[in-house]
């Protein structure tokens, strides 16, 4: 893959690294180091959507915390050399599916065939 490609992806990376980090800096209670449980009142119908908000929070949390994961694997490959290369056939990547799927980590073939399975 060509070295301008590979840096601009890289930026692009880091910079959604960046946001990721901003967002769930922005879901912790800072006395937890947990997700904030949000307070709307006592009322009973308060208390559900307090509940029902929290749950959301979660969800979101562990979306973002596998996003981040996804990124942090697709630059330290950019640092080790193998962006691009699939882990399973270690062939390359075609740059396309990496500009539509930067953390990509393996090739269509490979991935059509695990998602058989």
């Amino acid at each position: 893959m060509d070295k301008l490609v590979i840096d601009r992806i890289e930026k692009d990376l880091k910079t959604r690294k960046s946001q990721v980090l901003k967002d769930l800096n922005d879901l912790k209670d800072k006395k937890r180091d947990d997700v904030k449980f949000p307070t709307y009142g006592n009322k009973p119908d308060e208390n559900a959507q307090e509940v029902g908000d929290y749950e959301t929070n979660i969800a979101t949390q562990n979306s973002l915390e596998k996003t981040l994961r996804d990124l942090e694997s697709a630059l330290t490959r950019i640092g080790a050399g193998t962006y691009g290369i699939c882990k399973y056939c270690k062939k390359e990547i075609g740059e396309k599916r990496m500009e539509a799927r930067p953390v990509a980590s393996a090739c269509i073939t490979c991935k059509t065939k695990l998602q058989k399975f």
